[in-house]
């Protein structure tokens, strides 16, 4: 028996060109969605210095003075626990989402697929469409050519420096950081970073794109180990759209044996990342949803049914329900919810101020010269306030001691101070040689910052 077989069908088309990604501009149900979240994240992202809390800035990590303040409060290095706290939530959260809905937080909320459109509508403006980019950039070098590209990768470069100047914000009193920038006052280190990060925002959104996706971020490598059965994925319906071809729009597909996939190949055109979901699920997919926005219009245009292209799981598509309640997608909400309800309270239980009792390990007491037994300490108070705080020192434990110790301590916003302290009692009413006493320091200005630091005090 003889394959009478040609050369050209024992070639298999790649899942992604290795060439260089034309993202055409799309316009659509999901596309709307996109640019309104990344329109509010990138707003939000640059006014957040801005805003104001009882004279200061409100979200402020200060890291020349080691303060991370959020408001009313503020966080020293003593307390950066609660930065677990948040990284724990949030990969838990990262993993609910993903089983539920897939890789939902690359294709919409990633700060680099949100930088890499608006790099690409920059583009789109200032090159033309995606055939005009094409032919534009196989042309010769000219004048026009000229024009374009340094129209285009100045308004990256300034869009890169405001991005890497509105983090920095986030370490840099907002106010003094762009004062300095318009002065040209700004110090060597503050420069260095500011470009930097702007080096970073120009390459990665302008140049490595999609790679970042697919090679340098680790979550589009590990995210199927979330995935079950029911998450819901783009998927493309290869029963309906099989077989692929092109067609007069008023031509019968069943007619001519074809499926309503007309191969306009627009949904390879519109793709970040460059694939082709008809060739079906890919770990580059970032379920951002383009392809079914380019399809739907394709649909409309021959009068065909949409979603042939959609957000589909497996189970779905084969006509078995979802189950809304399963036990992966249960377990990683009620870890997420576990965590944000325990650093809530952890947050609200939290005392702003920090003490510790420091003892002279050579010297753990003395006699002075009444032959009474002193014990000297050093008492480490931090003010974790927003405002300077006054405060007092008590003993408990030992009724007959005196505390020798300052009347009133004041302490900066922030600041730590080390109080000397010195306990003075007779060592014949005392019958052990240790003998356990508390420190109580509390604040003047408010009754309800309070804390109380255990000690021994040591006789002969």
């Amino acid at each position: 028996m003889k394959f009478d077989i040609k050369e050209e069908d024992m070639i298999i088309k790649p899942y992604k060109s290795e060439g260089p990604i034309y993202i055409r501009e799309q316009k659509g149900f999901f596309q709307k969605i996109r640019r309104y979240l990344s329109w509010l994240l990138m707003i939000t992202f640059i006014t957040i210095p801005f805003i104001q809390y009882g004279g200061k800035q409100a979200v402020l990590l200060d890291v020349a003075t080691q303060q991370f303040r959020v408001f009313g409060a503020t966080f020293l290095p003593q307390d950066f626990m609660i930065i677990a706290w948040i990284f724990m939530s949030g990969a838990f959260a990262l993993f609910f989402v993903t089983n539920w809905l897939g890789r939902v937080w690359c294709g919409y909320i990633c700060p680099q697929t949100v930088w890499m459109l608006l790099f690409t509508w920059v583009e789109h403006k200032t090159e033309g469409t995606r055939n005009q980019r094409i032919k534009l950039d196989k042309s010769p070098w000219s004048f026009n050519k000229v024009r374009k590209k340094t129209l285009k990768h100045v308004a990256w470069l300034l869009i890169s420096v405001f991005t890497a100047t509105s983090f920095m914000a986030y370490f840099i009193p907002a106010h003094k950081l762009y004062t300095d920038m318009f002065l040209l006052e700004w110090s060597g280190l503050t420069s260095f970073w500011v470009f930097l990060f702007a080096f970073c925002t120009y390459g990665n959104a302008g140049f490595l794109r999609e790679k970042m996706c697919t090679v340098a971020c680790p979550y589009s490598r590990f995210q199927a180990v979330m995935f079950d059965k029911d998450t819901l994925v783009v998927t493309y319906d290869t029963v309906r759209g099989e077989n692929r071809g092109p067609r007069k729009r008023k031509e019968d597909p069943k007619k001519a044996g074809l499926g309503d996939c007309v191969d306009c190949n627009l949904c390879v055109d519109v793709c970040p990342a460059g694939i082709d979901i008809r060739n079906g699920m890919q770990y580059e997919c970032i379920n951002c949803g383009l392809c079914i926005d380019a399809c739907n219009d394709t649909m409309s245009k021959f009068g065909y049914e949409k979603n042939l292209i959609r957000y589909e799981s497996e189970n779905q598509a084969n006509g078995i329900k979802t189950d809304p309640f399963r036990l992966k997608l249960l377990g990683y909400a009620s870890l997420t919810a576990l965590i944000i309800i325990t650093m809530i309270v952890w947050a609200f239980n939290r005392t702003p101020i920090e003490a510790s009792v420091i003892r002279d390990r050579n010297a753990l007491y003395r006699m002075n010269y009444e032959g009474l037994v002193e014990n000297p300490y050093t008492l480490s108070i931090i003010n974790k306030t927003q405002q300077t705080m006054s405060y007092q020192i008590s003993l408990g434990g030992l009724e007959s001691a005196t505390l020798k110790v300052p009347t009133r301590i004041v302490i900066e916003a922030g600041e730590m101070e080390l109080v000397p302290v010195t306990v003075i009692a007779d060592g014949y009413d005392l019958r052990k040689k240790a003998t356990a006493i508390t420190f109580t320091i509390d604040a003047l200005e408010d009754s309800s910052i309070t804390m109380t630091k255990d000690s021994y005090f040591y006789k002969n």
